[in-house]
């Protein structure tokens, strides 16, 4: 005979393991949540949850999917309920979340979405929907040509898009008299608050002038910056954990004990006491953001594809390698002096940490996980580093190898890489340029050109994209492992 499903009916009929500390009964949603994947649910659902267990019972989740049913299908019949699965090389932790109260699928049905959303407990709109449903073109701006926004603009009745929610739900709130909620970014953007507000000012100029002109005045976009790793789920992380609680999970989640999230602290309708949950409230969370993504993404992109190019299939399995590990603290070398001044980082600190987080064998980050959607990353947590380090005279050498590694791992798919090993929204236009086999410095120069690199690099863009090329024929005549060697002979010996 099975085991039961864990549920509200089940939760308490076993012991061993954390639950919610409040009674789920009580709990009201105050919050919509578009885009609930993994990172969402070892995030800021944990940190809602301690905030309940404090009792600030206000602010539970609705959490819609914005394509797949996959997260409903699991976890409705759990009560919204899951196991979060916290590792190290000591052992597990594992921690039943509550403050998920409901799932929607929005694709399923629109308009129960948008009536969530504009109902007037919903105090705060969070997103965690990747860069790649923010719809932007190669200059950064709103792709007013998508079908599917130029759907949403023609028609917000039945919103397809991250803008066309926000824009119904704020039309419908401001017709009925309700203030607007504010909008929470909780993705890996530059300054997210502040260019979703553009992408959805954008967007509500195209449909609607005099509802632009009130987001405009009316509604907040504070900026966040987030920061916890979690490797996919995997099947015999679904047995294990599943055993261990005596219950059937159908989706809990695995992630590490760090957890971050920085929050600019600027709330229309009121938010919970993050603070009492170890949230960092600051005025400006511009140095925070910089910081993670040149440091801890600059290197996960680095580690994933110098780690797929070199047989290693998990970050710690990456930066245990000695010459992968040598080109991460070269890297960090020339990122660190990019970093703002006087805004209280400490950057060795953070590497220190990052080195005991990278090195973390319990948690099986993917390297392919990590190099989905390169073309949408690199710009921010590599080539804006470089370009910064080469306006003041400092070097880029490992920052463009990670570039470089990129294009040879799309090069590679469907040859000694799987062919569907990592997807990027470029796809289509990267195989047009690579089928061609041009030589490794046209390839580069293409494909900063098609990806809209040169936007980031500005005047440097030819001289970044000369180093990446070098780089990149090293790869091609001698291999990922050789390139790696000079990359680190060049640097000492400057």
């Amino acid at each position: 005979m099975g085991r039961e499903r864990l549920s509200e009916t089940t939760l308490r009929r076993a012991a061993g393991y954390e639950l919610p500390g409040y009674d789920l009964s009580e709990v009201e949603p105050g919050i919509v949540h578009l885009g609930v994947g993994a990172f969402h649910r070892a995030h800021q659902a944990a940190y809602i949850d301690s905030c309940l267990a404090a009792g600030e019972r206000g602010w539970g989740i609705v959490g819609a999917s914005l394509r797949s049913a996959d997260t409903r299908d699991a976890l409705s019949p759990q009560n919204g309920l899951y196991t979060l699965s916290i590792q190290n090389a000591a052992g597990e932790n594992l921690r039943v979340i509550g403050s998920l109260r409901q799932l929607l699928v929005a694709p399923e049905n629109p308009a129960a979405l948008v009536s969530r959303m504009s109902h007037s407990s919903t105090r705060i709109v969070t997103l965690t929907v990747t860069e790649k449903a923010y719809m932007r073109n190669a200059a950064g701006a709103l792709d007013l040509s998508h079908p599917d926004v130029a759907s949403d603009i023609a028609d917000l009745a039945n919103p397809r898009t991250v803008h066309g929610f926000l824009l119904a739900a704020l039309k419908e709130r401001r017709q009925s008299g309700i203030p607007p909620f504010t909008v929470l970014c909780c993705d890996n953007l530059p300054s997210n608050g502040e260019t979703l507000r553009e992408l959805v000012l954008q967007f509500a100029g195209a449909a609607d002038g005099e509802l632009a002109r009130f987001i405009e005045e009316e509604v907040a976009f504070p900026s966040t910056m987030v920061d916890r790793i979690v490797p996919a789920t995997t099947d015999e992380d679904r047995r294990r954990i599943s055993a261990a609680i005596g219950l059937d999970d159908a989706w809990p989640v695995k992630t590490e004990p760090f957890m971050q999230w920085v929050v600019e602290d600027r709330f229309t309708l009121g938010r919970p006491e993050w603070e009492r949950a170890g949230v960092t409230m600051v005025s400006d969370v511009r140095p925070f953001e910089e910081m993670k993504l040149r440091l801890l993404n600059g290197a996960h992109s680095g580690l994933s594809y110098l780690g797929l190019l070199c047989g290693r299939e998990s970050v710690s399995e990456a930066f245990t390698d000695p010459a992968i590990r040598g080109f991460v603290d070269r890297l960090w070398a020339e990122a660190i002096p990019s970093l703002p001044k006087g805004a209280g980082l400490e950057p060795q600190a953070y590497i220190a940490a990052l080195s005991e987080r990278f090195s973390n064998p319990a948690l099986v980050h993917r390297t392919a996980q990590i190099a989905n959607d390169g073309s949408q990353k690199l710009p921010q947590r590599i080539l804006a580093t470089a370009r910064a380090r080469l306006a003041g005279g400092g070097q880029v050498g490992h920052l463009m190898l990670v570039v470089a590694a990129w294009i040879a791992c799309c090069q590679a798919r469907g040859k000694s890489l799987p062919a569907g090993q990592f997807t990027d929204p470029m796809d289509r236009n990267l195989e047009e340029v690579l089928a061609g086999s041009p030589s490794a410095v046209e390839a580069v120069r293409q494909v900063f050109s098609i990806a809209g690199f040169d936007a980031v690099t500005g005047e440097a863009s030819t001289q970044l994209a000369q180093i990446a090329g070098r780089h990149l024929q090293n790869i091609h005549e001698k291999g990922a492992r050789a390139a790696i060697d000079m990359a680190l002979e060049q640097g000492a010996s400057r």
